[in-house]
């Protein structure tokens, strides 16, 4: 009963550490909460009234989720900076009230100075937030020089019970984060070998779902794995165990990405092609069972259930352990696999290189070891390890390239956006209504968050007017089933809190319905709720998203194409170093950082996707665009897990005892980085004559001396097959981006 009870723990822990990787929407939420309750209490305790209640608690969320540092000592710093801040801006909000042309110039310059202060990093963006929400607080509370004294001390009230929350009830450290952000990944890993084992089982009725299954799973993979490469630094104190855990996370990564792709190929009557699982929607290849022994195929789905035991049990030791490891390691080698097509025997190896991993994760997140019961093939998995960690610790970091210091032109021009947005959204709101136009100023300042291009901004508009919609109807249910009910109330708007902290990094527009909803509540509590000022809300919501569209498109504009182009053009220049380099590593050259530009490339690809999103948004008229879009991006994710595998190998090169450079794929590889460089050249509009070559395979270019190898018997065979996939990848993004291809060289 005890064991089971233990397994439903585990994998109840399992599921909430991979659906909040790191828990850091829990984390935000609780503290949040924390936060305001605390704050309530402490003022109900001091008999506050209703008004300086509700402006505690608009306080102590401005306090909570606009610092964002990593390191307690600077958020202690940012924090105790943040309280004369948010003291100066409430008393010039509540003076200059009652000043309307003198507030409103001054309500727009601290707008443009909170923007403009995001040059200055994480601190100058969570002093600014704190200066434009709290004196929205002001506007919101309708604050007025006698209650002034009473005001600032629920601020500070506000201000200290966030620190206590943030600093001793719910503390967090990078380690912990950290920590964390492993488990998720382990949690993750397991649900993709889970899909991939559904996938084997599927009939030709389900394959497509369970194929989106797994695509699902990939992406939600390489997610953690981003999240883990951005909290190395500051989680990890040893620089030479945070590379290890970099590497083993990112071989363990490309192996399950790899063994999907096998597992694929293995049911379908050819050879999948990576794009297949990158791109959404894009059809499995044709089935076809494996005329393979029955034998075989129940093997494999043993095998693909004991990697996945093995995924979840990973910082766990035990002889039943090690035997599946070891049997499962074994397929490393040719005599041990079981009788079976080629496409079959490929997954038994692809099976074999995830073990391999797993062990590989083990060692780097420091799990039991216990070598008593290793298998020969086992232990020469441990020495190749070994000898690749020392390696890792050997080496020496190049250092990163600092940021360009001085004037940064994105930082001034959002702020010259912004502020002019902000003075239509102040004229046009209070033509609406004298009371309640600054609605129309917090959306025009929210849509600019966070975005980088007008297309940007006015998806984030509609989802905001979205859930301000729907959170209005929310509200309206909430505000009659409340009544005069004080703490009900307030026990509600800290449900809704929890709700949009914990939504807000998944849905913009929940997050807009919750508050929403939220606000409902909070005039409930003032005594200011009407059904006239929730439709206000919207159209104030509606006005303001539209001041933001106005500005972005007219002041300073950077439009979507523009932005994807930048972004594409720097995916593409990364791609070439990371390729090149890898190749070069591989070709006997010097070693080269290329874990560290892996990290460049994938971080760039992210950034380009999200860029996307207006172009791949399900309600674009431009549907052609839409595919094109999808497309490209599909295209450079398969690129890039092509290029993330050969600079995977290239890092065994100097440890790895089965593994020796060969001269001939420098040769072959550089036509490929030559068509990269030539895309990038194009989309940046610097060579409008440049054209792809295509020509003879890679294979062929290597010339004799490959044809003939095992299928995976060897690495040589590996990097041959990623190289022509990538080349036929790059040859693909061609005709999408509309470069020319030359004809085949004779």
């Amino acid at each position: 009963m005890r064991t089971a009870g233990r397994s439903v723990r585990a994998r109840l822990k399992d599921r909430v550490a991979a659906s909040d990787p790191g828990l850091l929407r829990l984390t935000a939420g609780l503290r949040t909460v924390g936060a305001v309750a605390l704050t309530l209490a402490v003022l109900a305790v001091l008999r506050t009234d209703v008004t300086h209640l509700v402006a505690g608690a608009m306080a102590a969320m401005a306090a909570t989720f606009a610092i964002r540092e990593k390191q307690r000592a600077a958020q202690a710093v940012t924090l105790a900076l943040g309280l004369p801040v948010a003291l100066a801006s409430v008393s010039l909000g509540t003076v200059l009230n009652a000043r309307v042309v003198v507030g409103d110039v001054f309500f727009v310059v601290l707008i443009f100075c909170a923007v403009y202060g995001r040059r200055f990093g994480e601190r100058g963006t969570a002093l600014g937030l704190i200066g434009f929400q709290v004196y929205f607080l002001s506007l919101f509370v309708g604050a007025t020089a006698s209650a002034l004294p009473a005001l600032c001390g629920a601020i500070t009230v506000a201000f200290a019970c966030s620190a206590v929350v943030r600093f001793a009830v719910v503390p967090v450290s990078p380690a912990g984060v950290l920590d964390r952000l492993r488990q998720a990944f382990r949690a993750r890993l397991a649900q993709l070998v889970s899909a991939q084992l559904a996938l084997l089982d599927a009939g030709p009725d389900e394959v497509d779902k369970r194929l989106e299954d797994v695509r699902e799973g990939t992406a939600r993979l390489h997610e953690t794995a981003l999240m883990i490469q951005a909290r190395l630094a500051e989680g990890t104190p040893d620089e030479s165990v945070a590379r290890l855990v970099q590497r083993r996370v990112a071989d363990a990564e490309i192996a399950a990405e790899r063994l999907g792709l096998l597992l694929l190929s293995a049911r379908g009557t050819e050879r999948a092609d990576t794009l297949v699982l990158h791109l959404p929607g894009a059809p499995a290849p044709p089935v076809d069972r494996p005329a393979a022994p029955d034998e075989a195929v129940a093997t494999l789905r043993r095998d693909l259930a004991a990697l996945r035991v093995l995924v979840v049990r990973l910082g766990e030791a035990g002889t039943a352990l090690s035997h599946v490891r070891n049997r499962l390691l074994g397929y490393r080698d040719e005599e041990n696999l079981p009788p079976a097509p080629p496409a079959v025997q490929d997954v038994f190896r692809g099976i074999g290189e995830a073990a391999r991993a797993v062990l590989g994760l083990r060692m780097a997140l420091g799990g039991a070891q216990d070598e008593s019961d290793d298998t020969p093939a086992t232990a020469r998995s441990r020495e190749e390890m070994d000898a690749e960690d020392a390696a890792i610790d050997a080496g020496e970091d190049g250092g990163r390239e600092e940021e360009p210091a001085g004037l940064r032109r994105p930082t001034t021009r959002a702020a010259v956006q912004v502020a002019v947005g902000s003075a239509l959204a102040i004229v046009g709101g209070e033509l609406l209504s004298a009371q309640r136009w600054y609605w129309a100023v917090l959306t025009c300042w929210i849509v600019f968050l966070n975005t980088a291009s007008t297309g940007e901004i006015l998806v984030k508009g509609y989802r905001r007017l979205l859930g301000t919609v729907f959170g209005v109807v929310a509200g309206i249910v909430l505000a009659g089933l409340v009544g005069r009910h004080t703490w009900t109330a307030f026990a509600l708007v800290l449900l809704l809190i929890f709700a949009m902290f914990y939504t807000a990094p998944l849905s913009y527009t929940l997050m807009s319905f919750f508050v929403t909803a939220m606000l409902g509540l909070l005039y409930t509590l003032l005594h200011t709720y009407s059904l006239d000022v929730l439709v206000l809300r919207v159209e104030e919501t509606a006005l303001g998203a539209v001041c933001g569209a106005v500005a972005a498109a007219l002041v300073l504009p950077v439009h979507t194409d523009r932005r994807t182009n930048e972004l594409l053009g720097t995916v593409l220049g990364r791609l070439a170093a990371v390729a090149e380099a890898a190749v070069g590593q591989l070709s006997g050259g010097p070693a080269d950082d290329l874990l560290d530009k892996a990290r460049d490339l994938d971080q760039a690809l992210g950034e380009l996707r999200a860029a996307v999103q207006p172009l791949t948004h399900p309600v674009t008229p431009l549907r052609t665009r839409r595919s094109t879009a999808q497309y490209v991006v599909a295209l450079l994710e398969t690129c890039a897990y092509h290029a993330r595998s050969l600079a995977a190998t290239a890092e065994l090169l100097p440890s790895h005892p089965s593994i020796a450079a060969d001269p001939r794929l420098r040769g072959a590889a550089r036509r490929t980085v030559r068509n990269i460089r030539t895309i990038a050249a194009r989309v940046a509009g610097e060579d409008a004559a440049g054209e792809v070559e295509t020509g003879a395979s890679i294979a062929s270019l290597l010339g004799s001396g490959v044809v003939g190898t095992p299928r995976y018997g060897r690495v040589t065979d590996r990097v041959l097959r990623h190289l022509e996939r990538l080349d036929e990848a790059v040859t693909g993004l061609a005709r999408p981006l509309e470069v020319p291809v030359a004809a085949p060289r004779e």
